[in-house]
């Protein structure tokens, strides 16, 4: 996994406030998160990044079988992650490895309406960590980062991104 570690440097270059190589078996996937997605944002079923087009639980499981490790990055802002991630999987993918897969989180905002059957920013759209049932807290938390519930809409949030790397 050390030999990730200038992606970190990228990452933090790109904008991110901290980053860290992480196992994939560190990645959480709950059942429960989804649900979070249906019952409780308002963006389901709005667009392609958004369940019920996101990969599911069992899903997610399954591709993060087939992965060692992850680059997790951590920014103060949901926009951040969302333009970070997709320029460090192609820098993961340029270096050869070609499985990079990039995840970000929150609702994508690239069109101002989706047309929900085929994406006109593919090389910018990423699903949310959460919208593919990843409990982003346990995965955060266990790689080391503070991350807590916010209590007001005052509180400085915590937006999480990751790429996952073979």
């Amino acid at each position: 996994m050390a030999e990730l570690a200038p992606f970190c440097d990228i990452a933090v270059k790109l904008g991110a406030k901290d980053a860290k190589v992480i196992s994939a078996c560190n990645v959480f996937v709950e059942d429960w998160v989804r649900l979070k997605c249906q019952f409780g944002c308002g963006c389901y079923n709005t667009n392609l990044m958004c369940p019920p087009h996101s990969p599911d639980a069992e899903t997610m499981r399954r591709v993060l079988a087939g992965y060692e490790s992850a680059v997790l990055i951590h920014c103060e802002k949901s926009a951040q992650v969302r333009k970070i991630i997709p320029q460090l999987e192609r820098r993961v993918f340029l270096d050869g490895r070609y499985r990079a897969l990039g995840l970000a989180c929150g609702p994508c905002y690239l069109c101002n309406e989706c047309d929900s059957k085929s994406c006109l920013y593919p090389d910018e759209a990423r699903p949310a960590m959460e919208a593919c049932s990843i409990d982003v807290f346990k995965t955060a938390r266990t790689a080391g980062f503070d991350i807590k519930v916010l209590r007001s809409r005052r509180e400085r949030g915590n937006y999480f991104g990751l790429v996952l790397v073979e």
